[in-house]
This record gives C-alpha cells, sequence and structure tokens, in this order.
C-alpha cells in the first residue's frame, strides 16, 4: 500500500483481473480507481508440432495462473478480505478439451493461429462456401474459430469421441479452463463461458445467444461436451483454493471485447483499437446484431447480467507494429521502433511514396491471401524519412479502410476512436489516424484495458462499482488527437492509398 492510502475498509477494496493471455498468463490487482496496485506475469511455452499447428498445454497454463495470483496479491500488500471479486479475460478461440473426472487435458489446447482445420473448413462449407454458418454466428468458415477444432480433436484423438458421447469430456475456450480449475476442478468446478467467448466458436446462435443445434450437428459436435452460456457479469462461483479462496468470480470477456469495455465504450459507434503487432479495431453496434457484408465479423461485445446484449462489428489489420519492426530489423533504417518518429517527422509528407504492407496478404476489409507488398510513387525525390512517414501512414490508412467499412454495414458513425496498445505512443502516428478519419483520437491513461474491462465487469457483478455511469466517470483521458488536415488534402490522399492497395493484389498466381 502507498503512504497516501487510507486504511479503512472502503479504501481496501479491490478487485482481481486475471489475463489468460496468448504468450502469458497476468493477474492486476485494481483499485476502486482502476489504478493497478499490483501485478504478475508468466510467460507459457509456445509448441509447434508441424508447420502452421500452434499449440499451448493446458496444465501449465493453469499453473502460471495460479502462480500470478498469489503473486499479485503478495505485491499488493492486501489480504483475501481485501479482494472483493475476480474477473477473467483471455485468447480468445483457444480450444481445450478435458476429462472431467480426472481433470487431465485430453490433448495440448489448439491455439487460435492453428491452421490445421484449413481443410475441414472447406470441406463443412460444402456447395455454400465459407459463408455457410455466417448468419446464425457472424462469422465465416475459418480455422480462426473454436468449433472447427473441437470436430478435429474429436475426429484425431483415439477413443475421444466415445468418451465424449459417455459424457466424460468438457470442452472450453480458456475463460472456462480458468474458471472450472478455479472453481474448484473434479471438486464441483463450475463449467461455464460468457457469450463473447461463446460467440468466437462458431456454434453460438448470436440471435438466440444459446448453442445451434443444428451448426453443432452439421460440425457432428455433441452439446454435451459445452460449457453452459453466462452473461459477461455474473457470479459464476466461488474460487476454492489459492489466495483468492473464498472469493466469487464474477467476469469473463475475451480479449478484444475487455479491451473494449475497458476502454468504457458503452454507446453505439463508440469504438477501440489495439495497435500492436496487428491492430484489432471494435465498434459497439448496440443490441442488435449487424450482418457485415464488407468483410468484418459480427461478435457479441459484451453482457451485463440480465440486460440485453451489446454487438460489435471486429475489423482486424495483419500488419502495424511488425511493419515498424520489419523497418528495423530487416531493413535497417532505424535501430529502434521509437526512432521511426523522429525519422518521419523530419520531412512534411509522405514524399509521393505510399507502402501497403500485404506481407501475407490483405486482411480486413478485402481478404485477399493473393496480395503482396508494395512501394508506389517512388522518384529520386524520396528519402528514408518520407518513407518512414509513409509507414506510419500506411497504419493510419489500414484503419481508415476498416472505420469505412463499419460505417457501410452499420450505418453508424465512428464518433471517437480510443486506442491502446504499444503504438500509441507514437504521437505523429496518433495524429495521423485524427487527421485521415476525420475523428478525435484519445489515449486512456490506463493502457492494461484488457485487464481493467475484466475488472470492471466482475465489480460491476458484485457492486464494487454501481453501473456503468461510474465506469465512465473513471475513464481518464492521458491525450487527445484532432482532425487538422484539410478535407481536400484527405481525400486526395485516400484516393491514392486506395490506388496503391490495388496494386497488390493477384501478386501470387493460383497454384493447384
Amino acid at each position: 500500500m502507498t503512504e497516501n492510502q487510507s486504511t479503512d475498509s472502503t479504501q481496501r477494496a479491490f478487485i482481481a483481473a486475471i489475463d489468460q493471455g496468448t504468450t502469458s498468463s497476468r493477474c492486476i490487482i485494481f483499485d476502486k480507481d482502476g489504478r493497478t496496485v499490483g501485478v504478475d506475469q508468466k510467460e507459457h511455452e509456445q509448441i509447434f508440432p508441424k508447420p502452421g499447428w500452434v499449440e499451448h498445454d493446458a496444465v501449465e497454463i493453469w499453473n502460471n495462473v495460479q502462480e500470478v495470483v498469489d503473486g499479485a496479491v503478495r505485491q499488493a500488500g492486501i489480504s483475501t478480505d481485501d479482494v472483493k471479486a475476480i474477473g477473467i479475460t483471455n485468447q480468445r478461440e483457444t480450444t481445450v478439451l478435458w476429462d472431467k473426472n480426472t481433470g487431465e487435458p485430453v490433448h495440448n489446447a489448439l491455439v487460435w493461429q492453428d491452421t490445421r482445420t484449413d481443410a475441414l473448413c472447406k470441406e463443412l462449407g460444402r456447395n455454400v462456401g465459407q459463408d455457410r454458418f455466417r448468419r446464425e454466428t457472424g462469422l465465416p468458415l475459418a480455422s480462426y474459430f473454436a468449433g472447427p477444432k473441437i470436430r478435429w480433436l474429436l475426429d484425431n484423438v483415439e477413443g475421444l469421441r466415445e468418451r465424449a458421447a459417455r459424457g466424460e469430456i468438457l470442452f472450453g475456450t480458456m475463460d472456462s479452463w480458468v474458471i472450472w480449475n478455479l472453481t474448484g476442478g473434479v471438486d464441483g468446478g463450475v463449467h461455464v463461458t460468457d457469450v463473447t467467448n461463446a460467440s468466437r466458436t462458431m456454434l453460438m446462435n448470436l440471435h438466440e445467444l444459446d448453442w445451434d443445434e443444428r451448426i453443432c450437428a452439421s460440425m457432428d459436435i455433441p452439446m454435451e461436451v459445452l460449457p453452459e452460456i453466462k452473461s459477461s457479469a455474473e457470479v459464476y462461483g466461488t474460487a476454492a483454493s489459492g489466495a483468492l479462496a473464498g472469493i466469487p468470480v464474477a467476469s469473463a470477456l475475451g480479449d478484444q471485447q475487455a479491451a473494449l469495455f475497458g476502454q468504457t465504450c458503452f454507446a453505439t459507434g463508440e469504438g477501440k483499437s489495439t495497435y500492436g503487432t496487428g491492430t484489432f479495431l471494435l465498434m459497439n453496434t448496440g443490441s442488435e446484431p449487424i450482418n457485415s457484408y464488407n468483410g468484418l465479423l459480427t461478435t457479441v461485445g459484451y453482457r451485463i447480467g440480465d440486460q440485453d446484449p451489446v454487438y460489435a462489428l471486429e475489423g482486424s489489420i495483419a500488419v502495424t507494429g511488425s511493419l515498424v519492426q520489419w523497418m528495423r530489423d530487416q531493413m535497417g533504417l532505424i535501430s529502434t521502433a521509437a526512432e521511426i518518429e523522429t525519422l518521419a517527422s523530419s520531412v512534411e509528407d509522405n514524399g509521393g511514396t505510399y507502402f501497403v504492407p500485404a506481407f501475407s496478404g490483405l486482411f480486413a476489409p478485402y481478404w485477399r491471401p493473393d496480395a503482396r507488398g508494395v512501394i508506389t510513387g517512388l522518384t529520386r525525390y524520396v528519402t528514408k524519412a518520407h518513407l518512414a512517414r509513409a509507414v506510419l501512414e500506411a497504419t493510419a490508412w489500414q484503419t481508415r479502410e476498416i472505420v469505412d467499412a463499419m460505417t457501410k454495414d452499420s450505418g453508424v458513425e465512428l464518433t471517437a476512436l480510443k486506442v491502446d496498445g504499444g503504438m500509441t505512443s507514437n504521437n505523429l502516428l496518433m495524429q495521423n489516424i485524427s487527421d485521415v478519419l476525420d475523428t478525435p483520437v484519445v489515449r486512456p491513461m490506463v493502457s492494461e484495458t484488457t485487464c481493467l474491462g475484466a475488472a470492471y465487469a466482475a465489480g460491476l457483478a458484485v457492486g464494487f462499482w454501481p453501473d456503468t455511469d461510474a465506469l465512465r466517470a473513471n475513464w481518464r483521458r492521458a491525450a487527445e488527437w484532432t482532425p487538422r488536415m484539410d478535407a481536400a488534402v484527405r481525400d486526395r490522399e485516400y484516393k491514392n492509398w486506395l490506388k496503391a492497395v490495388e496494386r497488390t493484389m493477384g501478386w501470387i498466381e493460383e497454384e493447384n
């Protein structure tokens, strides 16, 4: 505790958030003002049995979760009685099946990045293709999602289908696995998931918020293995052991939805963008799911208790922060990531150069695996500073394309973009995004928006915070950028960007 924190009981009240991520697990303890008072983190092994296959050891992850919870509580210098609830957020789509009598996973967890179900997804598409289940689920048939991963395990682990039919096997995304173990495991562990994680399985009907029997039958997945679907903020059970034994487990949200919640995007048209290696942009679209005809995913944003669910549109960009790394590591044009801002700021504009980083094809809104990266508009005038500027502008223009697709799908204009992630420390980039979107861009004080979202949802469930208005009041702006670009310049530059994007397509000829 810091000296100025009172020791009276109202001040000594906290929420713990567990973030089970793709590369590590961590626990953060938050106070009533949403400030961090304790944190611990531990990485786990990435397992690559074959090209395109990515696995995690679910037992290692559960052991790490227990360690970081103990570590964060110890670091905060608090007792179990001071913690009022536990929230969970997690890497989405990663799939684990385990024996409910022994608690042993039947196989390593299949990670969201794993592509072994590509052929299965084509087969499941039949004559309809990747949109076969989109109307019900909001998702295209892709190896990304959990449903086909369950089917692969049932088909490929010896005797598993028979064990599942006998009711011995449980399925979960990582939220379910952590909650089941946290609430007792084989001794009465609760088998649940929340609507946001369920909406990434391709087995949940977005309109009913329940498992879709027809789709489960089409994928040949027995419904007995599936967890019960709950809201994102309610008490699922209580922790059975460890530093937080006896504390209610009261929220679960997939990581990108947790960031949307942590950024307090509670009104239709509010959106957040997480700028990391790649970028995930989610926009709150209100209480009705909106089907995308422009290359986006429809997903559940969150659901608080028995209130109506809130839906979102999601767009992903493959290459943003990794383009800066490429400039540093492969090209040697900068020696640190931070240097790109200084270099790009030394020139007024891009010198007529546009860089489209379609290194592994184009993601949303195009979904063109045949595209490859291009730099266009090169003349003798162009310097490495112009290139640096074009690199930053690539992230801004790709954001603009996602936002345009969201507006087309929803008819809702983005009112402001709340940002988080490592790239948000680049002020020139943030100004650039505001300019090309013609919208304010806002960065919050607390950068750990994923954990904060899980903490907020758990706190609401137990009355730690009274309502979402209190969370809004808690949200504090660290910086804001407003548009400064002339409309005519914006339109001209966007037109040139789209021309450059066109040049990337059809580069890879289709091979048998």
